[in-house]
């Protein structure tokens, strides 16, 4: 019996210091690599260590960083991105409702597809990667993020003693800095003027909904196209209070240019010196020009860390294809970017 209990004590024994020396393997390579042993991926996240080790440290040397934000950043807040098998509202392909054509068509049915995502972006909560994100702002002075998104804000008013109120942009509410983003497709809540020689612009629009006509109806799931959508009367609509012409979301419809100071302003920022880095977050950039800003990033020296579901084909388009010494972190961006980040920005629940 004693020879028996002998035995498990040495082979529990050999265990603990096959244990011990994989613990003094793991942290050799951390010392190695100059990354505190604490700081490892979560174990829930599929990401290879030698990808995040090399990720943390370039970010951790980072100062002139750029950052360009898609709708997949917003997904995880459940605000619809309307792009690839997902791109219909109702029965209506999105892409042809972004148009100026379509909303002189049915001024009903844009601002009614309008207000539904006003209304989901003022009920959205801000994700961990919105925090993660406006903390780097924070802690980077030259840092600079191109949203895509149109569920934000340019500025980040202030209201007495408050520092935001309470309906504003996803970015905003996570408190990242108004002058470290650029908006280049402009806000849902923003609104101008459809007659051209009429100049009326309001910024920061919060009303919801943005004309009682629009109230939508606790029973009644707009988006639905099982529901009856209702035929509103043009003079129920926005109307311009300057001209009395109807009133249009102020955001960027396919065919429209982008605003030239928005573009005025990433030219001038990448104009300042070398980039150390670019974080392109739930987007595939494959068209102009998100794809451009990519291309200049690296030619000013960046490195490429794509967070998305979605890897960048690198044959069908090579500008913005990766690179051997770039980085690709496959997945939900709300989980990974507070992970990838912490050793600059620290934890937060």
């Amino acid at each position: 019996m004693a020879s028996n209990s002998g035995t498990i004590a040495t082979s529990r024994s050999k265990r603990n210091s096959k244990a011990a020396a994989e613990v003094r393997k793991q942290y050799a390579k951390q010392r190695k690599r100059r990354i505190p042993t604490g700081t490892l991926p979560s174990p829930t996240l599929n990401i290879p260590l030698d990808s995040y080790t090399s990720f943390v440290k370039h970010l951790a040397s980072s100062t002139r960083i750029l950052a360009l934000l898609g709708a997949g950043l917003s997904a995880a807040s459940g605000v619809p991105t309307f792009r690839g098998t997902g791109g219909f509202w109702r029965k209506h392909d999105a892409t042809q409702l972004a148009t100026p054509e379509a909303f002189a068509q049915n001024p009903s049915l844009l601002w009614q597809f309008y207000n539904h995502r006003r209304h989901m972006a003022l009920e959205a909560v801000p994700n961990k990667a919105h925090m993660a994100l406006a903390k780097l702002a924070a802690k980077r002075p030259e840092f600079l993020a191109i949203s895509q998104n149109i569920d934000g804000m340019q500025k980040c008013p202030t209201y007495g003693r408050s520092t935001l109120k309470p309906r504003t942009g996803l970015s905003q509410r996570a408190k990242h800095p108004s002058e470290n983003i650029q908006l280049v497709h402009g806000s849902l809540f923003d609104v101008k003027c459809t007659k051209s020689e009429c100049t009326y612009f309001e910024a920061d629009n919060f009303a919801d909904p943005i004309v009682p006509a629009l109230e939508l109806a606790a029973n009644h799931n707009v988006s639905d196209a099982e529901f009856p959508l209702r035929d509103i009367p043009t003079d129920d609509l926005p109307h311009c209070p300057q001209c009395n012409s109807i009133l249009r979301p102020a955001v960027v419809w396919f065919g429209e240019p982008l605003p030239r100071p928005a573009i005025d302003r990433i030219h001038h920022w990448l104009d300042g010196g070398k980039v150390d880095l670019m974080l392109v977050v739930g987007t595939t950039a494959t068209v102009w020009p998100a794809a451009n800003y990519i291309h200049a990033a690296r030619i000013a020296g960046a490195r490429i860390a794509v967070f998305n579901i979605e890897k960048p084909d690198e044959e069908e388009d090579p500008v913005t294809g990766l690179r051997e010494q770039d980085w690709f972190f496959e997945g939900d961006a709300a989980a990974m970017i507070p992970d990838l980040f912490k050793e600059v920005i620290g934890t937060f629940g």
